[in-house]
């Protein structure tokens, strides 16, 4: 029976090895306790996993919150067998719960084009976060990685980012002119007047002058959405999603977009061809005079 020494052990890992954000991290804790509460001191087998499940669902937990804490069974499972601690991964073959497909939200170009006007150029700040929102939709980072970029992954020569991704991965993004001339302008007239530190080597600092969070440009971002006037629920990852939607609808090759974005499989991408299908149906059934019912 697993318990919080071994719950632990994993988090390390986690942390150390994975390098997985504290988001996530806090995530696989909070489900990991839950399952090792339920436990308790019987042995876990295929029978107990079954039972976890009911449990789950008994308590009417959405079907995604289910099947993310049986995702983290599983992986916390995977450790302990690779470090001897557990015989078996009884939850390995566990049926999970069928997810509905969720589309990702994403902004139309000429929503785009309105969101990149917002910041006002004038400021340190507004070229900072006009340089943010051109880099975020230019190369369709995540925000935990446009926070995490340094000035020294930054190759302005080539309209390339050096990224390291999730698992500890590194990949090579681009960007397009735009953005290059929004960075340029933000490091000559922006970011020295906001560094509280010169040492700082991050690429976008805050209004104290240190790193910028996630949070706060999720904060940004928001805000700026807000007083553009979009009417949708605006995040970085909009950002993202627009970027590989656009790039899929101008004609772009699926495995380069999943290059692009650091996925590790193909299926994940693809999400963003039904996104364009139902633009296309859009289009269609206000331009055809034979679509309209």
């Amino acid at each position: 029976m697993p318990g919080t020494q071994d719950l632990q052990k994993f988090i390390n890992y986690l942390v150390t090895e994975r390098q997985y954000s504290p988001f996530t991290v806090s995530n696989y804790r909070r489900d990991l306790v839950f399952l090792i509460d339920f436990i308790g001191k019987r042995p876990v087998d295929r029978l107990a996993a079954r039972e976890f499940l009911v449990a789950l669902e008994k308590k009417r937990y959405s079907r995604r919150s289910i099947a993310r804490k049986l995702s983290s069974a599983r992986s916390f499972y995977r450790f302990l067998m690779r470090e001897k601690l557990a015989e078996q991964n009884p939850f390995q073959n566990l049926l999970t719960p069928k997810l509905p497909k969720k589309l990702p939200n994403f902004l139309y170009p000429e929503e785009m084009k309105e969101l990149l006007a917002l910041p006002d150029r004038g400021t340190p700040l507004g070229l900072r976060d006009a340089a943010m929102l051109e880099v975020l939709y230019g190369s369709g980072m995540r925000v935990a990685e446009i926070s995490r970029t340094n000035l020294s992954s930054v190759d302005l020569a080539e309209n390339e980012i050096r990224v390291l991704g999730k698992g500890n991965k590194e990949r090579i993004v681009l960007f397009g002119s735009r953005a290059n001339s929004a960075i340029q302008d933000y490091l000559r007239n922006g970011r020295p007047k906001l560094l509280a530190d010169g040492k700082n080597q991050a690429l976008f600092v805050g209004r104290r002058g240190t790193r910028i969070s996630p949070r706060q440009i999720e904060r940004i971002i928001r805000r700026c959405a807000r007083q553009a006037g979009i009417q949708k629920k605006v995040s970085p990852h909009t950002l993202r999603h627009s970027f590989a939607t656009h790039l899929l609808s101008g004609g772009a090759d699926l495995r380069m977009v999943q290059e692009l974005l650091g996925h590790a499989s193909l299926s994940t991408t693809q999400v963003y061809t039904h996104v364009t299908k139902e633009r296309l149906k859009q289009v269609y059934d206000a331009a055809h005079p034979r679509a309209k019912r």
